[in-house]
């Protein structure tokens, strides 16, 4: 499929760079032509002679090692596809804002060919508002971008980042080829190319955060511990790996997540309509802490009476977990929950998801050892129909980007599982 076809592989710095070679293999195996730019920095993680011995062809470094050939134009010029893999950070924002000050953003800059960049770097690099903005701007500018993908990252972190590996980037080179009006990198979720690097696109999620307040009076109210900081971590994970998410929370004292709408509630009945104003949904997170009790209001304020004690009537609040768990329409696809525990941490949470009808649940243990209000550590249980998992411990945006991944994962596979059918 790849016979006789030229490709410009622009290659920059980053530990990722251990894939390139095999990805250099599949590509010359199917008979293509590769030659390679590689950056300053990509030489102290690979030698030029390397890179060399693997294409067959001179590797250019120089923008000024030329003999008065220019480089950064005719490498564009005799290529049918510029591919950058990996592509960094530093690179991708070159790129963006149209900076040339080497041969690689020089050489991309002056192209007039199809280009397609394999982005890697750290979990929070990938999620910073300016590399998202970055991104955007290259997909408007039609780049195709094919990752980056989930997992366990070089720097010992978990989440977004990992440089696809070279069977897909093999894969989008060659749909790229197959049909070059339209092209197609693999889509984790089978979205096709909303779901580039971004395995949740085209998927919408409602999350709930924090604790509600419960009002007693005009100045007094009950509520709990919660600090919101869990729920507002997987809304901001959810929204990284490209899901349309509305949270629903109650007062914290958190910023709203970038790139997520956020709406702000009190009580738990104004939560529960607040969620289903949001359905429909595919993903339903219920991380919030939602009293099950609120007292009778009393419109005025309730004075202390001496040597007397105070005597409220409580009634149990709606559950908004059952809700969105029960059968219908309406219901999301995938429904988790959440349970804070002080006893029978285990028990407690699979007897929850058996009588809430949710389809997972993330439990923690409320105690001295793992502190879970206001803490910005948690150690939690995934617990499904199926089985259990203990998580080690780890911060609340760990948690969350590990939760927001398997999420991706479920919907990857049922997407399989219905073509299949």
């Amino acid at each position: 499929m790849l016979k006789n076809k030229r490709i410009l592989l622009i290659i920059s710095g980053g530990i990722a760079i251990q894939k390139t070679p095999a990805l250099i293999d599949l590509l010359k195996n199917d008979g293509a032509s590769i030659t390679a730019i590689m950056t300053r920095n990509a030489q102290n993680f690979i030698s030029i002679d390397e890179v060399v011995s693997l294409t067959g062809n001179k590797v250019h470094t120089d923008t000024f090692d030329h003999d008065g050939w220019m480089e950064h134009i005719d490498l564009s010029r005799n290529a049918d596809l510029v591919l950058v893999a990996p592509a960094t950070a530093n690179l991708l924002a070159k790129m963006a804002h149209g900076l040339a000050d080497d041969l690689a953003s020089t050489t991309l800059l002056a192209s007039n060919k199809p280009v397609m960049v394999c982005p890697a770097m750290n979990v929070e690099m990938w999620n910073a508002p300016a590399t998202q903005r970055n991104i955007e701007t290259l997909r408007s500018d039609g780049v195709v971008i094919v990752g980056p993908a989930p997992g366990f990252l070089a720097c010992g972190e978990f989440g977004m980042g990992r440089l696809t590996e070279p069977d897909d980037i093999f894969k989008a080179v060659s749909d790229h080829f197959q049909n070059t009006t339209a092209i197609k990198p693999p889509s984790p979720c089978g979205r096709g190319i909303e779901g580039e690097g971004r395995p949740l696109s085209g998927f919408t999620a409602l999350v709930t955060s924090g604790p509600t307040h419960e009002p007693i009076d005009p100045v007094r109210y009950i509520a709990n511990r919660s600090s919101g900081k869990q729920g507002h971590a997987i809304a901001h994970a959810l929204s990284a790996l490209g899901a349309d998410v509305t949270l629903v929370t109650g007062p914290t004292a958190l910023a709203d997540p970038h790139g997520v709408k956020t709406v702000h509630i009190e009580s738990a009945k104004d939560m529960l309509a607040a969620c289903q104003s949001a359905l429909p949904a595919d993903i339903a997170v219920c991380a919030a802490a939602v009293s099950d009790w609120s007292p009778e209001y009393k419109s005025s304020k309730m004075k202390k009476k001496a040597d007397e004690g105070l005597f409220l009537t409580l009634s149990q609040n709606p559950d908004i977990l059952a809700t969105l768990s029960a059968k219908g329409p309406a219901r999301p696809r995938l429904v988790v929950g959440f349970a804070a525990e002080t006893d029978d941490i285990l028990a407690n949470a699979k007897a929850k998801l058996t009588k809430k009808g949710c389809d997972w649940v993330v439990a923690n243990s409320v105690s001295a050892e793992n502190p879970v209000f206001g803490a910005d550590e948690n150690q939690v249980y995934l617990i499904t129909s199926a089985n259990e998992e203990k998580w080690p411990k780890a911060t609340k945006d760990e948690v969350a980007q590990k939760l927001a991944i398997r999420i991706a994962d479920f919907f990857s596979k049922h997407a399989v599982k219905n073509a299949a059918e």
